[in-house]
């Protein structure tokens, strides 16, 4: 398979987790969140499935349905946990721990997951680990299907009109217009980094091209020469993770979420900095990187528990989802580029830069126009109302 279909495989499931994942996932508002969370493992199962065809076509299917489940994975999962967290009365602090634990528990299992894969890949051939991957995910779905009870956003309304209730949510209300464009800065640079920090990190060519390809196969086209250990350098990535989601514990209680990611995001923009700052210093650039993976490990928790504060259950998958169109939107044009390594990392500082400002800005409308209540109890408030208009 040549570079150029690679990148278009790459481009299609950015572009399908921007364009159907947002529908499909906003889904589970009206249909229910658990429902949903099965769809997302019947998703990603015929995606691995796709995998065994040497077929661009096969492999483009997949790659579309591995988007559209990417975007259910990042919305259908955490509306369903913050309704039952608040359906069953459990303290609003305990929410941020939750997500820390979460955000922990996935980085140790990315660790062993790859161990696993290794190991497969090795046994049985490259595609073994997507065979391993789907029997995880039936697994996952059988334990979904009997033992979480559904839940659901707003039944009453079709999903045209959850979608319109969403667009107006974001444009009314700016600390939720904050969470979106603070996400998907974010995350947007942090998925641009996932594609970057090995070409980064590899020792540069002392004839180096200007030019390149961002997923290009050939490292000498790079401008890098040599290899880099990556197994060991993903594992320090993991645990920097880890230490992040055990920083916003010890954070959380001293000052608000709000306040302490404003230097969060500040210090990931500086660390991003470092590869065209200081070119060719692979330790400080490496060292650079564990920060920026703490600071991951520190966004997790805290956009979940601000998402929690602020954005309403009635419409929270579809909000959510709408998220993820700018995010997804900046990855794609990113990739359709023909960037110098510079460069990319300059836009990727810039997003930083932005979403510290406007993380800012949502701290300052936390102090002028103070939450009195979450979203959900609000929820409950009205339909108590109502119960006793009835009576």
């Amino acid at each position: 398979m040549s570079t150029h279909e690679i990148e278009v495989l790459f481009v299609a499931g950015f572009g399908s987790s921007m364009i159907v994942g947002t529908v499909v996932g906003s889904f589970a508002d009206k249909y229910g969140r658990r429902n949903n969370c099965i769809l997302y493992g019947i998703l990603y199962g015929a995606a691995c499935i796709t995998k065994h065809f040497n077929n661009f076509w096969v492999l483009m299917l997949g790659r579309l349905l591995g988007g559209t489940a990417t975007s259910i994975l990042y919305s259908a999962f955490e509306s369903w946990l913050v309704f039952e967290h608040n359906k069953r009365g459990f303290d609003s602090e305990l929410l941020g721990n939750i997500f820390s634990l979460a955000t922990l528990g996935n980085s140790l299992v990315a660790i062993a997951a790859g161990m696993v894969a290794q190991f497969f890949a090795d046994s049985f051939g490259f595609v073994a680990p997507f065979d391993v991957s789907l029997t995880v995910l039936a697994l996952m779905c059988g334990v979904i299907l009997f033992t979480w009870p559904e839940n659901y956003g707003n039944q009453s309304i079709n999903l045209g009109q959850s979608m319109k209730n969403a667009f107006q949510t974001i444009r009314t209300d700016p600390k939720v217009l904050c969470l979106g464009l603070i996400q998907s800065l974010f995350e947007g640079s942090m998925y641009v980094f996932v594609l970057e920090w090995t070409p980064a990190l590899t020792p540069a060519d002392p004839n180096p091209v200007t030019q390149r390809h961002l997923l290009e196969a050939n490292n000498e086209n790079e401008g890098h020469r040599g290899s880099i250990p990556h197994g060991h350098i993903f594992a320090g990535f993991m645990v920097s993770i880890m230490i992040g989601s055990s920083l916003f514990r010890i954070l959380s209680k001293l000052t608000s979420v709000e306040s302490f990611m404003r230097p969060v995001l500040f210090v990931a923009a500086i660390t991003l900095a470092t590869p065209f700052l200081f070119p060719g210093n692979q330790l400080l650039i490496f060292i650079a990187f564990l920060v920026f993976e703490m600071c991951v490990g520190l966004f997790w928790p805290s956009m979940g528990t601000m998402r929690g504060k602020y954005v309403a259950d009635e419409t929270r998958a579809t909000v959510m989802n709408f998220f993820r169109i700018p995010l997804n939107m900046i990855v794609v044009v990113i990739l359709l580029q023909n960037l110098s390594m510079s460069v990319i990392f300059q836009c990727c500082v810039l997003f930083l830069a932005l979403a510290t400002v406007f993380q800012h800005w949502l701290y300052l409308l936390t102090l002028k126009r103070p939450s009195s209540a979450p979203p959900q109890e609000s929820m409950m408030e009205k339909e108590r109302d109502n119960s006793e208009q009835i009576v």
